[in-house]
C-alpha cells in the first residue's frame, strides 16, 4: 500500500466535498458570516492536530533528546513555522487562526462564540467535556470529538493521516472552490484578509506543506502495511467529519434565512 492507493481509496469522499452545494449557499454577507462562525472551529482544531504531531515527532520537553527520525522532525517543523507564525497581508506575524478570527471580524462575523469555547476549555481543562456540553451542531461536534480522539488516543501515523488526508492534500482544491463562490456572490464586499487567509493556505499546501505531509505519512508507515491501512482509515474518517461539518454549516445558513422570512 501506498500514497497513491489511500488517494484512491478516499476519492469518493473528497469528491463529495469538492462537489458539495454548500459552496453555492454562501449568497449574501450573512451568509459568509454563518460560513465563517461554524468553519473557524475547523481552522482552530487544525492547530491542536499540527502541535501534536510536532510534540510526537519532535522533543519537546526539557531535557531535550534527538527524536528517531530527523526527515519527520524537520518536516513538521517547517510545517508549523509557517501555519503558527505565518505573515499577514500587513506584515505581521499570526498563526492562521488568529488571521483566519481578523478576517471574520472584517467581515461582520461574530467571534464571540469560539472565543467562548476557548475560554471554556481553559477553564475546564478537558476538550472533551468542553465539546459535550457546548451549544454547537451535533456535526461540528463529531468533527471536534474525532480530531481530539486521534491526537488523544491516536499513532504518529493515524495524527498524520488525519492531518494530511482530512487536511493539507484537501484544502487547495476545496478552497480554491470557496473563494471563487464568495467572489462570484460577494463581489462588492471588501474579503481582502479572508482571501488572503485562503490563499496562502492554497499556496502553502499545494507547493510545500501537502507534499511534505505526504513525505511524512510515507517516512512514518515504511514498509509497514497495519501502519497503511490504519492511514487509510483514519484518513475516510477525516473526510466523513468534513461532510458532516459542511452539513452543519449548510442547514445553519438554512436555518438562519428561515428565521429571517
Amino acid at each position: 500500500m501506498n500514497i497513491q492507493h489511500i488517494n484512491n481509496s478516499i476519492e469518493p469522499q473528497k469528491n463529495i466535498l469538492l462537489q458539495h452545494p454548500l459552496y453555492n449557499k454562501v449568497k449574501t454577507i450573512e451568509d459568509l458570516q454563518c460560513f465563517l462562525e461554524s468553519h473557524v472551529y475547523a481552522v482552530w482544531d487544525f492547530m491542536s492536530l499540527l502541535k501534536a504531531l510536532q510534540s510526537k515527532l519532535t522533543c519537546t520537553t526539557t531535557p531535550w533528546f534527538p527524536t528517531t527520525n530527523p526527515q519527520t522532525r524537520y518536516l513538521i517543523n517547517e510545517i508549523v513555522l509557517a501555519e503558527e507564525s505565518d505573515v499577514t497581508i500587513d506584515g505581521r506575524r499570526q498563526s492562521h487562526y488568529e488571521m483566519y478570527i481578523e478576517a471574520m471580524d472584517d467581515c461582520g462575523a461574530n467571534t464571540t462564540e469560539i472565543k467562548q469555547f476557548l475560554g471554556e476549555i481553559n477553564s475546564l481543562q478537558n476538550i472533551f467535556v468542553a465539546i459535550k456540553t457546548s451549544h454547537l451542531h451535533p456535526n461540528i461536534k463529531a468533527f471536534l470529538d474525532f480530531t481530539f480522539n486521534a491526537i488523544e488516543h491516536g499513532k504518529p501515523h493515524e495524527i498524520a493521516a488525519a492531518f494530511t488526508f482530512g487536511r493539507e492534500d484537501l484544502i487547495p482544491s476545496m478552497f480554491t472552490s470557496i473563494i471563487k463562490s464568495f467572489q462570484e456572490n460577494l463581489p462588492d464586499t471588501d474579503l481582502s484578509k479572508l482571501i488572503y487567509y485562503f490563499e496562502r493556505h492554497i499556496e502553502l499546501d499545494a507547493d510545500e506543506h501537502g507534499p511534505m505531509a505526504m513525505e511524512m505519512i510515507t517516512e512514518l508507515c515504511g514498509e509497514d502495511a497495519q501502519k497503511w491501512k490504519e492511514v487509510e482509515e483514519v484518513s475516510k474518517l477525516a473526510l466523513e467529519k468534513r461532510i458532516g461539518l459542511w452539513n452543519a454549516i449548510e442547514e445553519h445558513i438554512a436555518d438562519k434565512k428561515l428565521a429571517t422570512t
